[in-house]
This record gives C-alpha cells, structure tokens and sequence, in this order.
C-alpha cells in the first residue's frame, strides 16, 4: 500500500477535516489544498480549517489566485466524533490548537511528538516542506496534477526552504522539479512580488534600530502587534548579515511574547534553544534551523520588558555554550 492507501484506509467518514496550523503559512496552504485535491479523487470530501489567522500577503494572494476554500474554527462547527486530518503541525505543537473531533492522521515534516492517537501518520523531519510529501502522493499513486496544486505545491516548497537553500532533502529538489514543469509560472511570479505591505517596513526598521549583536547571536525586538508573519520573515533578513548566525526575533501580541528564531549554526539547534528558553513560562519548538515559541500572559509593561530581557539572556547563553 502506498501512503496514501494507508490514510485512506483508515478513514471511517465521508467527510473529513484537514486542520492546518494556527498562522498557515504557503507550505501549510498548498499542503491542505493538495491533500483535499487527493481524497476528492477517492471518494472522501473534506474542509480546510484553522485556528487563527493568516496575516501575510502573499498567503492571502494563494487563496484568491487558486480559489482554495478554507474555514477558521469560527465559521464552522465540529461534532466530537468528526475525523481531523492534520497537515504542517502535530498535537503538541504550540501553535496546534485542540479542536473537538478525532484527530485520526497527520502529515508533518517537523520534529515528531506523541504519535498515539493517529491511527496513521506520515512524519518525515529531515524533510523540508510539508508540501513535498503531499506531492510524492501524487507521483507515487500516478494521480494527474492540477496546474492549481502544481502551483501551490511548489511554492509551499519554494518557501519553506528558502527557494531550496535552506534543508532541502532530496525529496524537496525532486518534487520542486516535478512540479514546477506544471505549475502557472505568472501565478507564482505574482506572488513573490507581494510579499511584503508599506506598514511591514516600519517593522524592519525596528529590527535594524533594535539589532543586538552577542557575539554571533543577532537579538530584534521588533514593536508590538506585528504578524506572525513578519516575525519569521524578519528573523530570515538578519540572518542575512554576516556576522550573525543565530537570531532572535519577537513582538509583543495578544497578550504575550511572540518568538521567530533562526540557526545557521550546525551546533546550535533552534527549535531546542527556544523550547529550553521558554521553559516554566511559555513553550515553543521547531526544527534545528527555524523554530518559533509563545510566551503569554504578560499584562504590564515591567512584565513584558522582565520577561523579554530573561528569555534574550537564556538564549544567549545556551547559545554562547553551544
């Protein structure tokens, strides 16, 4: 049986969930909307949901172009007994909420957490883009590809590593290819032309007024409220500099501290860095070369400035040691 089979095989419902993570991002999306694609074709209606919202441009300009239907958790209800299908998350993940029904299957490419409560599950962490792994289903079960799934299987995959720079397995190269021969090459030219909006640079202007640089270690605190978004994207640009091989990014937003870190370093790895730092206080987790961390309940000015000051000097410090 391939993969695919297996999912299919295991599923009891019609209809099925496909719940992406908190903030989807374009490799989330294009993972969602290719899996939904390919349990039409057995058979299996599903909808694509979330927790959250989705705050960059170019994400928003996928959803337009390709006409993919997805659903935040306001917009629909879920019956205990409905089947969950996650995709670029697991449970455990701090930006995975808990929805009410039974998440019976996941698809992931992030560092494995408790598997036990799937009754399949396809986690593959030397990957580097969920999208890949949903596009191997196609090739590998000889199912034709849309020139719409192309299009946003590829760009998942561009995005997530970094135009294939940053951990890209040999299984992300193969299906770059693949798709890219089918995929709408004006489309994705348009979405990289709308990455960024004017307001998004007054929070690149915070990150170089605010840059600190420890050693090889580049720390930003960039304003309040900025997306999840930025956060990430900011956190990629320092990593840019050449004396800079760590950073640490974040925000303040609803109610917390909002943490995008980024390792080039191969002894250094960030998704422990961060998990570590938050550690008593808030959590967060990733892969070794970008992860992500929450740290809520901060209320006063003192707190937050307290808060933020102690997680830059964990993180200094273990990184300094590494």
């Amino acid at each position: 049986m391939t993969k695919l089979d297996e999912l299919i095989s295991i599923l009891t419902k019609e209809h099925v969930y496909i719940q992406m993570h908190n903030y989807p991002d374009q490799d989330a999306l294009a993972s969602a909307y290719g899996l939904q694609a390919l349990l039409e074709i057995k058979g299996i209606k599903s909808t694509i949901c979330y927790n959250g919202q989705i705050d960059k441009f170019n994400t928003l300009k996928m959803i337009e172009l390709l006409h993919i239907d997805i659903y935040n958790n306001k917009e629909f209800s879920m019956e205990a007994e409905d089947e969950i299908i996650l995709v670029d998350g697991q449970m455990g993940n701090v930006n995975m909420v808990n929805f009410i029904g039974r998440k019976v299957a996941c698809i992931d490419h992030h560092p494995k957490q408790e598997v036990l409560e799937y009754r399949f599950y396809d986690i593959r962490s030397q990957i580097g883009a969920c999208a890949s792994l949903i596009a191997e289903y196609f090739v590998e079960n000889k199912i034709e590809i849309s020139m719409e799934i192309a299009t946003a299987l590829s760009y998942g995959i561009k995005m997530d590593t970094a135009n294939l720079s940053r951990r890209a397995s040999d299984l992300d190269i193969d299906m770059f290819c693949f798709l890219y021969k089918k995929a709408d090459k004006d489309i994705l030219f348009g979405f990289d032309n709308c990455s960024l909006r004017k307001n998004d640079l007054i929070a690149y202007q915070e990150a170089i007024s605010n840059l600190k640089l420890y050693g090889r270690v580049g720390i930003a605190r960039i304003g309040d409220d900025c997306s999840e978004a930025i956060i990430g994207s900011i956190s990629d640009f320092l990593l840019t500099v050449s004396e800079v091989d760590f950073t640490l990014v974040y925000s303040y937003r609803v109610g917390g501290l909002k943490f995008s870190v980024r390792s080039e370093s191969k002894t250094v790895d960030a998704g422990k860095v961060i998990k570590e730092a938050l550690s008593g206080f808030g959590d967060g987790g990733g892969h070794a070369t970008m992860a992500a961390g929450f740290l809520p309940n901060l209320n006063t000015k003192q707190e937050i400035d307290e808060m933020a000051h102690l997680i830059e000097q964990r993180v200094i410090e273990m990184v300094i040691k590494s």
